[in-house]
């Protein structure tokens, strides 16, 4: 028989803890609302003009500072210039001491490239310390594909997805999301994969000393790259995975640490299907000729098309059949042709021993997938 004894006193304490804890994140979302209102550009240009009317003599200067002003603040926008200091978090021990935890933010593109990346990592770090918590925070909409790792994720749809919704909306709502998840899970790590950086997360990471601060980052930083300029100095250190050809080009100067990794694969050699269990899922015969297919966007049914007369070229043969690789957030493949399969799984690479070549114009993670596992007789730039 076990005994529950309640102790009030411990309730209390407890609740006291929580409710100012409340109230500081409140607190901080109330401070980060004003740094936003003051620094944006309406408020900015309006004080500006009002500026001018409290001193008159500065009135017929408008003509010429106001434009300049307008310009400034388009560079700003466009992340050709610095923006106004962010709003740095002050706040308690409760808000910036860190426990083990990391959150992991991928953005989403084309493709699952950042996203890959993010959960390989994530999968290994936690082998590496079951006890560690990883959150992932990201715009990617296959939160599915986390629950078998046992992992957690606060999702933010795109801009786009939000009818009406502007740049600096959605920014704002980007940083007061983060800025929520990072100071309930307190991490200790915080990485970011992505190409652009958003200024809403820039805004939510800036002042949180308490954390690293990561960026991977496929390739270098190239002179003339479409980032803010003054994104890199919100990082701690840079990750970049090695490509297959030396990055050229003459590269932006910075003083972090960076960090050099080969391509970053989401499975390991062990945990591909044999290639008899991998023709038995898919249904299809083991001493058939069978050919994998990625070719990205192109219509299936459009007989001109390059996935279309690949396919053709392919199944001329009688004893071949085609897989063709669908992506999970791309549109459906609507075909009706002979030995041909539509594959859509994640990640397709599982399946890799059940095929004998493959034709792609893959990705960045593709490519390098079908390098690691030895699989390509042939590959289309």
């Amino acid at each position: 028989m076990t005994i529950m004894v309640n102790r009030p006193e411990e309730n209390e304490h407890n609740e006291g803890g929580l409710i100012i804890l409340e109230e500081e994140t409140r607190l901080t979302r109330l401070k980060r609302e004003i740094h936003r209102l003051r620094n944006s550009p309406s408020l900015r240009l309006g004080s500006h003009i009002t500026d001018a009317i409290k001193r008159p003599w500065r009135a017929p200067f408008l003509v010429i500072t106001l434009p300049w002003m307008m310009f400034m603040i388009g560079l700003e926008l466009i992340g050709w210039k610095a923006q106004p200091t962010s709003f740095s978090v002050n706040a308690s021990g409760r808000l910036n001491s860190k426990g083990n935890c990391v959150i992991m933010f991928p953005t989403n593109g084309v493709g699952f490239g950042h996203f890959t990346r993010m959960l390989a990592l994530a999968k290994r770090m936690k082998i590496n310390d079951p006890d560690l918590e990883v959150i992932f925070f990201t715009t990617m909409p296959t939160l599915h594909l986390l629950k078998p790792y046992g992992i957690p994720a606060h999702h933010i749809a795109g801009r786009k997805y939000f009818k009406g919704m502007n740049s600096e909306d959605w920014n704002a709502l980007l940083e007061d999301e983060l800025s929520l998840c990072l100071e309930r899970h307190r991490p200790s790590m915080f990485i970011f994969d992505g190409a652009f950086p958003y200024r809403g997360m820039l805004r939510a990471i800036f002042g949180r000393d308490s954390m690293d601060k990561i960026w991977m980052r496929r390739g270098t930083f190239r002179k003339g790259a479409s980032i803010p300029i003054d994104s890199i100095e919100h990082f701690d250190s840079i990750i970049h995975p090695e490509d297959s050809v030396q990055a050229k080009g003459e590269q932006l100067e910075h003083n972090l640490n960076v960090i050099t990794c080969p391509p970053i694969v989401m499975l390991d050699h062990d945990e591909l299907l044999t290639k008899q269990k991998a023709r038995a899922r898919l249904g299809l015969p083991q001493d058939a000729i069978v050919v994998y297919v990625q070719l990205g966007a192109g219509e299936i049914n459009d007989i001109e098309s390059e996935i279309r007369l690949t396919v053709d070229s392919l199944t001329m043969n009688p004893d071949v059949y085609v897989v063709l690789g669908e992506s999970l957030i791309g549109s459906r493949i609507d075909i009706e042709l002979p030995r041909v399969q539509i594959l859509r799984d994640y990640p397709n690479s599982m399946y890799f021993h059940g095929f004998d070549a493959t034709v792609q114009a893959g990705g960045y993670n593709s490519f390098h997938e079908t390098r690691s596992f030895w699989l390509a007789r042939f590959i289309l730039p």
